[in-house]
């Protein structure tokens, strides 16, 4: 099998049901949850597998439900297969969250992207996850997308935020806070 096609060079790509343009909502859509797939394998390359047991299979399953949520993002004609992206994966990441939550101590300010190397990837995963997002929201404005999509990446990106945090403590790296920031949030009960 031949990796490059030709089909594409008209400026249309396929998706499932038909053929749209390359700088289409959809596409939009979907190649940002790919380029977020990117950036958390990036993130578990940076990750020893001493430390981080737990969360590099946690990472890798991420991994396996943005390219979910990239599949249900392609489906132009939603009747044409069931949906992959369910209700029970954002109930699964919110368990994550709560689980590595555990581990970081409270905060009451906003935290700046940064610390260790993985923390500062996970932070640009959480950013790059929100822009997904977004472009989820345009999408839906004008064409039918599965919602679990919308609501995985949102719960996602907190994930992301989570464990960034997770990462320096693990690490031994301070959290770094806005230092103009009044205290916004709660210390955990």
């Amino acid at each position: 099998m031949k990796i490059y096609t030709r089909t594409g060079d008209a400026g249309q790509t396929g998706v499932i049901g038909g053929r749209v343009d390359k700088d289409d909502d959809r596409v939009e859509a979907y190649g940002t949850t790919d380029e977020l797939n990117c950036f958390v394998g990036q993130a578990m390359s940076f990750m020893d597998p001493q430390l981080y047991p737990d969360l590099l299979p946690d990472l890798l399953q991420v991994q396996h439900e943005l390219f979910d949520c990239g599949s249900d993002l392609a489906l132009l004609k939603p009747e044409l297969r069931p949906y992959k992206v369910t209700a029970a994966m954002v109930d699964a990441l919110e368990a994550w969250i709560d689980k590595y939550d555990q581990e970081t101590p409270d905060i009451t300010r906003f935290i700046l992207p940064g610390g260790g190397k993985v923390s500062s990837t996970l932070h640009v995963c959480r950013t790059v996850c929100r822009r997904a997002e977004r472009l989820v929201v345009t999408l839906a404005r004008t064409q039918e997308i599965n919602p679990e999509v919308r609501r995985y990446l949102n719960r996602l990106s907190d994930f992301f935020f989570t464990v960034a945090r997770t990462a320096n403590f693990r690490e031994g790296v301070p959290d770094v806070e806005y230092v103009r920031s009044a205290e916004v949030f709660r210390r955990k009960s």
